[in-house]
C-alpha cells in the first residue's frame, strides 16, 4: 500500500465514523468528551428529579438550622421513632 492510498483510507474510515455519530446525534465537546444530543425525555425527568431534591435539601437545611431548640428535640423525636420503625419493617413502609 503507497502512502496516497493509506491517507485516502485514513481520510475514508474518518468520514465514516463522523456520520455514523451524526446519526445517532452524538457530537464532541472542547475536550473530545462524547455528547449525545438527543432527547428522549429522560433528561428533563432528570433535571425535574434535581429540582425537586435540592428544594427537600434546601428544607431539610432550614429545619436543621431552625434557632428553635424544643423544635429540634421534637424533629430528633421524630427522626428516631421513623428509623425504630424502618427497623421493624426492615425498610418496607407500614401503611396506617
Amino acid at each position: 500500500m503507497n502512502p496516497f492510498e493509506m491517507v485516502v483510507l485514513i481520510v475514508l474510515i474518518g468520514g465514516v465514523v463522523k456520520i455514523i455519530q451524526a446519526r445517532h446525534g452524538i457530537v464532541r465537546a472542547d475536550r473530545g468528551e462524547a455528547i449525545a444530543l438527543r432527547d428522549d425525555g429522560e433528561t428533563e425527568r432528570l433535571r425535574d428529579d434535581i429540582a425537586r431534591l435540592k428544594d427537600r435539601v434546601a428544607v431539610l437545611e432550614r429545619i436543621v438550622t431552625d434557632g428553635d431548640r424544643n423544635r429540634g428535640l421534637a424533629l430528633e423525636r421524630e427522626i428516631d421513632a421513623l428509623r425504630a420503625v424502618d427497623l421493624r419493617t426492615g425498610g418496607r413502609e407500614e401503611r396506617r
